[in-house]
């Protein structure tokens, strides 16, 4: 069980739920989210026993007590099993996140044209691309390993010239839950590490531990173009692949057609 974490992720959920989702009024409040009280009340237990929970000096609490608290917290499945994982309720699983890339998924990816695509892992390093990805984003097969990662390229790089609050926000939800399916994966917490000490908006977006997804990119040739990212996920291989695309006509999506000409 890891205390701190586990205290850490309540008060992130609890400061991310809004009064009136959960059927309580608004009112006059001087934090957002719900009060360690309304929590202790909706999971049925003390307030005192839920603020030593958050302040990292309770016991491990039972499968019972965790099952309460996701159904105070509204917790999705995969937050669920995050909050099980840190109280040392579930064992490590073994294994780290798969790095090969399907036939048919890779079949897909060339079949797109002039969208560009690429694969992810489910810790964000880029598997596979394709032409229209190597000419509009960055030529993936060039950069050194540890940087063919979609996350630190878009950090370290000015490749995506637009606000990125929403594609580290979604990051933020991915990397916990792959922080959670492989928790034997030292490459996940460093990754996580990295990025939080580096980058302010990585780190924020952690600590609230809180869609189609538009980007703006600057292709070679300098023209900036408004992409929108739809993600397929690959479940047998815990894998996204991801297709950046324009409404037909639009300027941004004759100059992808330009480009890959």
């Amino acid at each position: 069980m890891d205390k701190q974490q586990l205290a850490g992720f309540l008060r992130s959920r609890r400061a991310a739920i809004r009064p009136a989702d959960v059927g309580l009024p608004d009112g006059r409040r001087r934090t957002p989210g719900l009060r360690r009280e309304e929590v202790a009340e909706r999971a049925h237990m003390s307030a005192n026993y839920y603020e030593r929970l958050e302040q990292g000096r309770a016991p491990r609490p039972s499968s019972e007590v965790l099952a309460a608290l996701g159904r105070a917290l509204a917790l999705t499945d995969d937050e669920g099993a995050h909050l099980a994982r840190i109280a040392g309720q579930m064992p490590p699983s073994p294994g780290t996140p798969s790095t090969t890339v399907s036939a048919g998924v890779q079949q897909l990816l060339d079949r797109v044209g002039h969208l560009p695509a690429y694969v992810l892992s489910a810790k964000y390093d880029v598997l596979a691309w394709n032409r229209a990805a190597a000419l509009a984003i960055t030529d993936f097969a060039a950069l050194q390993p540890r940087m063919c990662n979609a996350l630190r390229l878009a950090f370290s790089t000015d490749l995506c010239v637009g606000d990125t609050e929403r594609f580290v926000g979604q990051a933020v939800i991915d990397l916990r839950k792959a922080a959670a399916r492989y928790p034997a994966d030292p490459t996940i917490p460093a990754l996580i590490d990295e990025l939080g000490t580096r980058h302010g908006a990585f780190g924020a977006s952690w600590a609230r531990a809180d869609h189609t997804l538009r980007k703006r990119f600057r292709l070679p040739n300098g023209v900036a173009v408004d992409l929108d990212a739809q993600t397929l996920h690959v479940p047998e291989d815990d894998q996204r692949l991801v297709i950046y695309s324009a409404e037909p006509g639009t300027p941004s999506d004759d100059a992808l057609r330009r480009l890959t000409s």
